[in-house]
């Protein structure tokens, strides 16, 4: 899919994602919606989508939506001018999120990562995430995480973003065009 046709075609499945999970947005945040390929040119595989409602020195609160399957590379929220690094809490509102954190491995995770991108993923502690359930994500964690067959709609609620400061393990990734 060329660049410009995948991001019509991304910010349609976005709303049609948001609309299932009942979240509203205004024409401004319609306007808005970021898409993010991470420069891998695989949105289909790797890839995110945001609605970011307000970001200031404090705290920030956003919508993450996954396609199906769709992953969201691994990376880390590092201490950044004195700060501990972002501190996010997931709460899913549809679909099913597997997210990968650090700590004792899952023996069978249900996650299955781009083949062309298995030696970039480390962390495998699986928390799986269905409508209702969150988790909060410790500054400075590596994580990753996907989406079920249906795609996904997360709540993200955290401390300032500064996205351009993620530290993903994948080389060959840049966050912010």
């Amino acid at each position: 899919m060329e660049n410009g046709n995948s991001r019509k075609w991304a910010v349609a499945q976005t709303l049609e994602a948001l609309g299932s999970a009942r979240i509203v947005l205004s024409p401004e945040e319609r306007a808005t919606i970021e898409v993010a390929d991470f420069g891998l040119a695989d949105l289909e595989n790797q890839g995110l989508q945001l609605i970011t409602y307000i970001n200031t020195n404090r705290y920030c609160a956003k919508e993450l939506v996954l396609l199906p399957r769709q992953t969201c590379p691994q990376h880390r929220h590092p201490p950044i001018d004195g700060s501990p690094g972002k501190m996010e809490t997931f709460r899913c509102r549809m679909g099913t999120v597997w997210l990968y954190v650090e700590g004792e491995p899952t023996l069978r995770p249900m996650a299955r990562v781009p083949r062309e991108s298995e030696l970039h993923y480390t962390v495998w502690h699986e928390i799986e995430l269905h409508p209702g359930d969150q988790y909060t994500i410790a500054p400075n964690t590596l994580h990753w995480f996907k989406a079920g067959e249906e795609g996904a709609v997360v709540s993200e609620f955290s401390s300032t973003s500064r996205d351009e400061w993620d530290e993903f393990t994948d080389p060959r990734i840049r966050r912010l065009p």
